[in-house]
């Protein structure tokens, strides 16, 4: 019996050694494995979250609740989790380009192409060779699918989720795209990696629009990463004067972290940053229609929420900037065909060229009672 039962240990060290093997030679910097058993915290901590609201208008949070508590929930037969790590750190500070106003800032993750094709791709790759070796079923998932990724990486030893609730890992910091792979096999499993934030308030000081009620905590509402990707239509006034240049996402709190001392640049040539997507100017992207803005960022996760949405937030920008030079851009967009850009460019004209800019541009609109610039003008104190 005991022969047997050193065989098949060694049959699992070897079918571990092989996938974290496959891992590394796909391009992932860290592969560590854990327990299917998610264990019932972090279900309890999601279910809370989404009680105070704090997932804002991502319904899909609450809609998919039971299967992301845990991943036997999502699949029964699963019964080991491989957690693997990609780095995409940035060369220099993002943060940097903050004080160039006339520029927008987009998150350091949306700077080339989309991580969930690229990591995906990977992840296929990997789950083929092992599944050929050991005849086991596998599924994979990258961020879309109902899965807690940030919980099972810290299981397996990545690292651990931050007070910004993102995960740290002392090797890369806070730059580290995840993807999983869920197995029927039985694997050794590592082990999980304990929090080392200690006292330090770093992330939740760093963020400018106060979105941590508590540390560990988020508030996506307040969030400007969820303001500009997730949130539709019009932003509150409050929340655009806080968010300065930031166009798609936010890298604050991320690189506040002290641990990101160790981190290095990506290796993945596909997620090293786009030249022109490291400080474009808001004069060009405000000119952006639906087929320049696809063109311009075929490839990007940026494309996935729309040009509209996208000028938006450019807009809001621009009126932010001080930059009397993009006053004319945002008055030709006065006209544009969708309300949201309409209502945002009066805004922004208000914010450029005060009250008398905006009451001068009644000329201008397509509609005299448009609603979504009438609501503008109401909002800057200008009387239609």
């Amino acid at each position: 019996m005991a022969g047997e039962r050193s065989t098949s240990e060694d049959k699992v060290s070897r079918l571990t050694g092989f996938v974290k093997q496959c891992a590394s030679e796909a391009g992932f910097d860290l592969c560590r494995i854990t327990s299917s058993d998610l264990g019932p915290q972090p279900g309890l901590d999601l279910a809370r979250y989404v009680a105070n609201g704090h997932h804002g208008t991502m319904s899909w949070m609450q809609e998919t609740l039971d299967r992301r508590s845990s991943p036997r929930a999502l699949w029964p037969d699963v019964r080991s989790v491989i957690m693997l790590g990609m780095n995409y750190g940035p060369e220099s500070d993002p943060r940097d380009i903050l004080a160039r106003k006339s520029q927008g800032a987009i998150s350091v993750y949306a700077q080339n192409r989309d991580y969930h094709d690229i990591i995906k791709g990977k992840l296929k790759e990997i789950g083929g060779r092992f599944a050929a070796r050991c005849g086991e079923e596998i599924k994979v998932f990258v961020d879309t699918a109902p899965v807690m990724e940030k919980p099972l990486a810290a299981n397996a030893g990545l690292g651990w989720q931050g007070k910004h609730t993102n995960l740290v890992s002392r090797q890369f910091g806070s730059w580290l795209f995840l993807g999983s792979i869920f197995t029927t096999a039985i694997l050794d499993f590592d082990e999980a990696e304990t929090d080392h934030c200690g006292s330090c308030r770093a992330c939740l000081d760093s963020c400018p629009t106060s979105a941590f009620p508590a540390p560990y905590r988020i508030d996506a509402r307040r969030c400007i990463s969820y303001l500009t990707i997730e949130h539709k239509g019009t932003i509150a006034p409050d929340m655009r004067l806080l968010m300065g240049n930031r166009i798609y996402g936010c890298d604050d709190c991320l690189a506040a972290c002290p641990w990101n001392k160790f981190a290095q640049a990506a290796r993945e040539l596909k997620l090293k940053a786009r030249v022109d997507l490291q400080s474009p100017q808001l004069a060009d992207l405000l000119q952006l229609d639906d087929a320049g803005f696809r063109s311009f960022f075929s490839g990007s996760p940026v494309k996935r929420i729309g040009r509209n949405r996208f000028v938006r937030n450019c807009l809001i920008a621009a009126g932010n900037s001080g930059d009397i030079r993009l006053l004319e851009r945002c008055r030709q967009l006065l006209t544009d065909p969708s309300g949201e850009v309409r209502g945002m460019a009066a805004w922004a004209v208000w914010r450029l060229g005060g009250e008398t800019a905006l009451s001068s541009e009644r000329r201008l609109l397509l509609n005299e009672s448009d609603p979504d610039v009438i609501a503008e003008w109401t909002r800057c104190g200008v009387s239609a």
